[in-house]
Order: structure tokens, then C-alpha cells, then sequence
């Protein structure tokens, strides 16, 4: 028996990257600029992360959204992120398959000791080159706050922070709600 030979020529890299990235059993996993990185927090990011989530739950509720830790596709490059919280509409959320950050109202990040550098720089510079409205990223090692706005193609236009934990930090319209970072 003679094994087949394949041609793989037709094969688009970006699309089969993302797709075995999504079927990767058992773990969730993410790729930042071409690696694939598998996304396993700890409680204390956990904690972080439900403390905003509790926080915007009741505005959420109220403007017809979800927000969750769904895929997130960067169509054009090799990046499939699955961030700690992403704020979407409800029924985009039906759709059963990745979003784009420009359909998110906001997107969260919650740096640690071992995506810190990752979350500050290439997640904020490419949320913003596709168009996520608006970005907060809770740094756990630096124990601050910022909320990043007005995205453009060179990166995030306005940051409000960095806010030492403890510090309010302000969410604009459609939230209009002010975070209380005491238990991040």
C-alpha cells in the first residue's frame, strides 16, 4: 500500500492556523502573533476578571449584550485571541463563531506574570488596528488600570491611566459606569 501524496499548494496558512487552534482537545488556546499559547489562568486573574465582570453586568444587561471570553479573530494576520472578557452584542453572540474587535464595546485584559508584556503592547497596538472601541487592561504586575480609546491603525489614540489599583477608573458611554479597582 502506497501512502497518497497531497498537495497542499491551496492551503491557506492564516486559516489553517486558526482552524487547528480551535480544535485543539481539552485546552483553549490562543495565537499571538504566530504562537500558539495555551490560555489557562489562575484564580487571582480569575478574580480580577469577575470583579469588572460584576461590575458592568447590570449596563451589559441593560444595552442587550454578553460579556464573556469569546474568540476573537484578526482576519489578515495570525492572530486568534480569546480575551478575559469581551463585551458583545447579544445577538452577535449567536452566531456560534469568532468575532472581530471592531464588533466588541470592550474588550478586557488582565495581565499577569506571564502574558504582562503581551497584553501591554501587542494586544493594545492590534485591538486598536482592528478597531476595538475601547480597551482595559488591569495590570496585575504593575497594580494599575488603563483604559485605552479612539483606536486607529497606529494604535489607541487616548489612554486614561495608568490608574494605581484602588483608583476609580471611569468607562464612558454606552457604559457610563465607574469601576471600583480596590479588588483587582
Amino acid at each position: 500500500m502506497t501512502a497518497a501524496s497531497h498537495d497542499y499548494a491551496d492551503v491557506d496558512p492564516e486559516a489553517a492556523l486558526k482552524y487547528a487552534v480551535q480544535h485543539i482537545r481539552g485546552e483553549r488556546a490562543q495565537v499571538v502573533e504566530g504562537v500558539i499559547e495555551l490560555v489557562a489562568p489562575t484564580w487571582d486573574h480569575e478574580a480580577a476578571a469577575d470583579s469588572v465582570r460584576q461590575q458592568i453586568a447590570p449596563k451589559v444587561r441593560k444595552l442587550g449584550c454578553v460579556a464573556g471570553s469569546g474568540n476573537l479573530d484578526l482576519p489578515g494576520s495570525s492572530n486568534w485571541y480569546i480575551p478575559d472578557i469581551a463585551v458583545v452584542d447579544r445577538a452577535l453572540a449567536k452566531g456560534g463563531g469568532a468575532l472581530l474587535p471592531e464588533q466588541t464595546l470592550l474588550v478586557v485584559e488582565v495581565a499577569s506574570g506571564s502574558n504582562a508584556d503581551t497584553d501591554r503592547t501587542v494586544k493594545r497596538r492590534r485591538y486598536a488596528e482592528y478597531g476595538a472601541p475601547l480597551y482595559l487592561l488591569v495590570d496585575r504586575q504593575e497594580r494599575a488600570g488603563t483604559l485605552f480609546s479612539e483606536p486607529g491603525a497606529l494604535g489607541y489614540a487616548r489612554a486614561a491611566g495608568p490608574y494605581p489599583f484602588g483608583t476609580p477608573i471611569r468607562l464612558p458611554e454606552p457604559f457610563a459606569v465607574e469601576l471600583d479597582t480596590s479588588d483587582f
